[in-house]
């Protein structure tokens, strides 16, 4: 069995500070709430600034390690597909996502409604208030 080294440890502990980076802001992005305009259906808004910003972040991530900046590249998509994988990106639209969410919403709040733990007016006024955009992402504090 080969001994890990210090620079070997620092390399792992970096990636995975690297994939940490890379995989909160993308899944903050995808549970954005904000609708988004389509410009068309092969390419989604901001697709360039990000691939860019992307590129940028590998050439200065393989300069400060003293890694090939393909090598970089290749490892950071790598990392990227393992979690949309982990999560269950399946390619759906940002409308079907958003759709998906709110029937889930709703079928929690009727849930909730046959339960006694809200009226019906409650969870009308939920409903209404997440189709307004006033709620949160929905991450993070409900319940599957």
């Amino acid at each position: 069995m080969v001994k890990p080294t210090k620079k070997k440890l620092a390399l792992l502990g970096t990636a995975g500070v690297l994939a940490l980076g890379v995989a909160v802001p993308g899944v903050a992005y995808a549970t954005d709430p904000s609708p988004s305009p389509s410009t068309s259906a092969s390419t989604s808004p901001g697709t360039g600034d990000r691939d860019a910003r992307q590129a940028a972040f590998a050439a200065a991530l393989a300069k400060e390690l003293g890694v090939d900046e393909q090598k970089v590249s290749d490892a950071l998509t790598k990392v990227r597909e393992q979690l949309r994988s982990e999560r269950g990106d399946d390619g759906r639209t940002g409308e079907q996502s958003q759709a998906d969410r709110a029937a889930r919403l709703k079928e929690r709040l009727d849930q909730a409604v046959k339960d006694g733990k809200l009226t019906q007016a409650e969870a009308d006024a939920i409903v209404k208030a997440a189709q307004a955009g006033v709620l949160g992402g929905g991450h993070g504090g409900g319940h599957r």
